[in-house]
Formats: structure tokens, sequence, C-alpha cells
């Protein structure tokens, strides 16, 4: 009987993507479950086409990365006694994961892969919001009544006490 893989809901997506080595990545067995696939096939390609992942675009996890990476998803996700990572997990960048979908070839990961980039593009100005928003209550002056910093935004305002 054919294994098939359990298919992650495209709103989950962003919390499968986590920061490793100061890179956003996603694992192997996340990326797997997205196009529908399993790890093991989706490691097998990546094999086979080496010459299409470079370092920036996939890397293998090391033993305390791969632990790290699961205890962070659950604070029960802890290997019972006698279990232990067998294989490393691969992480993907958001390049990475795109060219996984295009080895995969398979119409899931094709039409997965948008949302993939998407949620990438999502982490990535979410970031930059959030920094552009420290720096300017950092260099910001108490402008309200209480004291504390306002700033307008075109859809909202910001205050910090």
């Amino acid at each position: 009987m054919k294994k098939r893989a359990q298919i992650i809901p495209a709103d989950t997506l962003e919390l499968r993507i986590l920061t490793i080595r100061a890179q956003k990545v996603i694992l192997d067995s996340d990326l797997a479950a997205i196009y529908g696939v399993t790890a093991k096939r989706i490691n097998e390609q990546v094999k086979r086409n080496a010459k299409r992942f470079p370092p920036d675009f996939l890397f293998q996890l090391t033993r305390q990365e791969a632990e790290n990476a699961l205890r962070s998803r659950s604070q029960i996700a802890t290997l019972k006694r006698g279990q232990n990572i067998k294989y490393l997990p691969f992480a993907f960048t958001e390049n990475g994961a795109v060219m996984a979908a295009n080895v995969l070839n398979s119409p899931q990961a094709v039409r997965m892969s948008v949302f993939v980039v998407r949620a990438f593009v999502q982490m990535r100005d979410l970031l930059s919001g959030s920094k552009e928003l420290a720096l300017e209550l950092k260099s910001s002056k108490p402008n309200s009544p209480t004291g504390s910093i306002c700033m307008r935004r075109p859809s909202s305002m910001y205050c910090a006490v």
C-alpha cells in the first residue's frame, strides 16, 4: 500500500517557518507534507538533483539544531527513551522550497509552491515592519499627554508607553 503524506493546510504555513542559522527555513518533513509527498521522496529528489540545491537553498541541520527544532514546535515534543533522530533533517530556504517543487514535478507541489513563497514573503514583510517600528520608537520623543510615544501609520496608530 502506498504511504500518503498528511497535507498541511495553507493557513498554518507561517507556523512551519523557523529561523535557523539566521535564515528563515522550512524543514523537509513540513515541506513534504505541504507538497503532498513523503519526506523520504523529497530528500530522494534533493540527492538526485544536488546541483540544483546550492548551500543558500538548503542545508542539513546538526543534531543539536534538529533537537531544538523539534522542541520548539511543542513543549512536550521530546524523544522517548531509546529513540533518537535517525536522519538529520534538511532545512529549505525560500529558494530551496521553490526548487523542491520543481524537482518533485507533482501537480500538488506546483500548486502549493505559490503558498510557500507567499508565506516566506509575508514573514519577511512582518519582520521588516517590526524592525522599522522599533527604530522609530527608539528615536521618537514622548508626544502625548501621558508621556507615551505615538505614531500614525496609514492603516493604524502605534503607541509605546
